[in-house]
């Protein structure tokens, strides 16, 4: 917690509305010398004078004495980890009025806020109506804008940004994210060198576990990125169907030579469903259930691990220190429930209409079905 300025805020308030300490002690009763002992720190007004103090500033008490909530990056993820969990277990609308209840106990810690922001993202869509998921999505974003008023740290407000970008793409607002990332979304910005120039610094330094550090969690987040960008990529180049099996086949190589099914099922597992989508809805049923398999494959290890959690391996040997660091350490950000109960939307999607009655398309049903008891 940022220790208390009450005797600095009554100074900058009293001035801000250019009053003396004459006649704000007037207005509450008081002596002019104990508005001045308020001020400089040598006193504190009673309970009843913070409240006469707050309503004439037009100011809430913890505004007044300068309180701010803080909590630290193990607390953060035991909440999160924590409410992860009551979305899982308990209805719905209980699990959102206790996130909005700790939003609301920790509006000044733009760390954990900004956390929140993610856990809705995540769950929002559970929500059983299209217009709470819309007003939950918009509350989300609300968040994001007192991030961004509020919140001295670059790092914050940078993410802060992106997630609210993604919000207004998905309530449909395309230009006003447009207008978000455009200007320092350039690929060809010098920005995008800064961490090479950061692991030479390092090195030049003789900091070199830095250096090796740094550069293996920017290739591991590259090769993340790639991924998820060729995900996107098969969806966009639907009328391109020879592009797309290009794509499938090279990312196909990366995750293979990376094991990224193993170090990270999750993304694996959207790239192997977004494949098996494209090849579905150009009738080639049988790539379909090839990139189905793997997508199983992926998915049953979520759903059967006993933690799921991210970490590195033999080749990124120093992965684990950075993926520590991360606000959210190496936890999965939804339960295995959650994961689940988006299978059966999945499965539902309107490419897959002609491989219903697939006897291998209905295998791979059953299994998830057996999975769920």
């Amino acid at each position: 917690m940022d220790r208390l300025n009450l005797s600095d805020n009554i100074i900058r308030l009293r001035r801000e509305r250019r009053i003396t300490q004459e006649e704000l002690a007037d207005f509450l009763g008081v002596s002019k010398a104990a508005v001045s002992k308020w001020e400089n720190a040598q006193s504190t007004p009673d309970l009843m004078l913070l409240l006469e103090l707050s309503a004439y500033f037009g100011t809430t008490i913890d505004e007044l004495i300068g309180y701010k909530a803080q909590l630290s990056k193990e607390q953060i993820r035991r909440f999160y980890a924590e409410l992860v969990k009551d979305f899982a277990r308990f209805p719905f609308h209980e699990a959102i009025e206790k996130t909005r209840t700790l939003a609301h106990r920790y509006y000044s810690c733009h760390a954990f806020l900004l956390q929140l922001t993610v856990l809705y993202l995540n769950h929002y869509m559970l929500a059983e109506s299209e217009e709470e998921q819309k007003q939950l999505l918009e509350e989300a974003a609300s968040w994001c804008d007192h991030i961004l008023e509020s919140c001295s740290d670059v790092s914050i407000c940078s993410d802060a940004l992106v997630l609210k970008a993604g919000i207004s793409l998905w309530l449909g607002k395309a230009a006003e994210t447009i207008t978000m990332l455009e200007p320092s979304s350039d690929p060809a910005r010098l920005a995008g060198q800064d961490g090479a120039i950061l692991v030479q610094a390092y090195q030049m330094a003789g900091e070199h576990e830095k250096a090796r550090g740094y550069i293996q969690a920017r290739e591991w987040l590259d090769i993340l990125n790639l991924v998820s960008d060729a995900a996107i990529s098969l969806a966009l180049y639907q009328d391109d169907i020879e592009r797309c099996k290009k794509t499938v086949c090279r990312i196909r190589n990366v995750m293979e030579a990376y094991l990224l099914e193993k170090l990270h099922p999750n993304l694996a597992a959207q790239f192997h469903y977004q494949a098996a989508v494209m090849y579905a809805a150009v009738g080639e049923e049988e790539e379909a259930l090839k990139a189905l398999f793997l997508f199983e494959k992926c998915v049953d290890g979520l759903l059967r691990a006993e933690r799921v959690v991210l970490h590195g391996d033999e080749y990124f040997d120093r992965l684990d220190a950075w993926i520590e660091a991360l606000p959210l350490g190496e936890m999965a950000p939804r339960s295995r429930k959650f994961v689940f109960q988006n299978l059966q939307e999945a499965f539902s999607h309107p490419a897959f209409e002609a491989l219903k009655e697939n006897a291998d398309f209905q295998k791979i049903l059953q299994h998830f079905a057996k999975t769920d008891t």
